[in-house]
């Protein structure tokens, strides 16, 4: 190593911009070394995100189905339900109706009767 104290001011300047360019020489990117298995990974990385989103998919359509399965049978459910109350109430209708008939039946009846007994 030379003798700094003795050098020149040239000589100090040209040293201190060798140890810059050393330092940043030390900071740059080096060159990428080229990987022979690097396609092969990224294949293999594709194919097995691939398979994830394929199950990811399979499981959200299946509850997405199970979802629209439940829905219907809810809906299939509240129509029997108000299949049945209709049926009841159409029941109810045809006992009063039965009823009525019964009734005015009766009424005739009993006028033919006595309309019978007057004579």
């Amino acid at each position: 190593m030379r003798d700094i104290h003795g050098a020149g001011h040239v000589e100090r300047l040209e040293t201190a911009a060798r140890a810059k360019k050393a330092l940043l020489d030390q900071l740059r990117p080096k060159a990428a070394a080229f990987d022979p298995h690097f396609e092969a990974r990224t294949a293999r990385r594709q194919a097995e995100l691939q398979v994830v989103r394929e199950a990811r998919a399979s499981a959200k359509a299946a509850k997405k189905q199970a979802l629209e399965d439940a829905r219907l049978a809810d809906e299939a459910a509240l129509a029997a339900e108000a299949a049945a109350a209709q049926d009841t109430v159409r029941g109810a209708r045809k006992v009063r109706k039965a009823l009525t008939k019964a009734e005015a039946k009766a009424k005739r009846d009993a006028r033919y009767a006595a309309r019978q007994a007057r004579r």
